[in-house]
């Protein structure tokens, strides 16, 4: 599947931005349309992901992808809903012996504890126990409450990349919850790109997979998520109203550091990669984390 236009949000020499990034570099769209929307949160907003895209078909690059910092593709969205144990094998890894739950197992993440395409993720000093978890993202365009399945995916303004990174041991600091060590600041990302959702072919049956100084560690298809994209939206719109720029976290394949035999924890040095087709590749590496 062919990679399609390609939003980002980026810094370039100290000043932050969108655009769309081609073969040739990025095409500065902020530049141009920066007034309107201050960021692709209201590109998103206004429903202009289409139209921008046409325009910028014929604008040549400002500067090459190299010299931008990425950012997360919407920056500061209102929500960020996680989706956990959505793979059949994931599921397993549990050997609790209970069959996959009826509803989704939820959580939410902060804004903060996310970075860009190719920022390190932070190891924090309370935690050697820094694991990846590879995801596709959906980006809400279109507001709703109580979204039956049928209509779910015209909600959906783009797909991105998600490394759900989580600090293990922090997740049993209490005994129903994992905000915690789904939060420290910095140990996930986000990225690389916001491509725009076109249909449901696009991200029914594609390849979703993790790497890790390149060794395959995830793999699987989205066909076999154990609730589709349409239920996780119809789920998640019955308790909140989803708005523009919400992003949702699908849920991620076997393989996390943690379900190893023994368990192998990221380390300064490592880099992570996660990549599903259409959606292109999600690089990170690992460091510990500067005070």
């Amino acid at each position: 599947m062919s990679v399609r236009t390609r939003f980002v949000s980026f810094t370039y020499q100290d000043r932050p931005g969108w655009g769309i990034e081609t073969e040739a570099g990025i095409v500065d769209l902020s530049r141009r349309h920066g007034h309107r929307w201050p960021s692709l949160r209201e590109v998103v907003a206004a429903r202009a992901m289409a139209g921008l895209a046409e325009e910028s078909a014929g604008l040549a690059a400002d500067f090459p992808a190299s010299e931008v910092s990425y950012g997360i593709p919407i920056p500061r969205p209102e929500k960020i809903i996680c989706v956990g144990v959505n793979y059949p094998d994931r599921n397993e890894e549990y050997k609790d012996g209970q069959a996959a739950p009826g509803n989704p197992s939820l959580f939410v993440r902060f804004p903060t504890s996310f970075v860009g395409h190719g920022h390190p993720l932070n190891r924090p000093p309370e935690s050697s126990q820094l694991d990846y978890e590879g995801e596709i993202a959906l980006v809400i365009g279109t507001s709703g409450r109580r979204i039956p399945e049928a209509q779910a995916l015209d909600h959906v303004a783009g797909l991105t990349l998600c490394n759900e990174g989580t600090i293990r041991d922090w997740v049993r600091h209490a005994k129903f919850n994992v905000t915690q060590g789904k939060n420290f600041d910095g140990t996930g990302s986000i990225g690389p790109w916001l491509v725009p959702y076109a249909d449901e072919a696009q991200i029914a049956d594609i390849v979703l997979e993790t790497r890790v100084n390149g060794e395959v560690r995830q793999h699987d298809r989205t066909s076999r998520m154990i609730f589709s994209f349409r239920r996780i939206i119809a789920y998640v719109s019955t308790f909140t109203t989803l708005v523009p720029g919400d992003v949702i976290v699908t849920g991620t394949p076997t393989g996390a550091g943690a379900r190893l035999d023994p368990p192998v924890w990221l380390a300064p040095g490592d880099v992570v990669e996660v990549e599903a087709e259409g959606l292109g590749i999600l690089h990170n590496g690992v460091r510990d984390e500067v005070a």
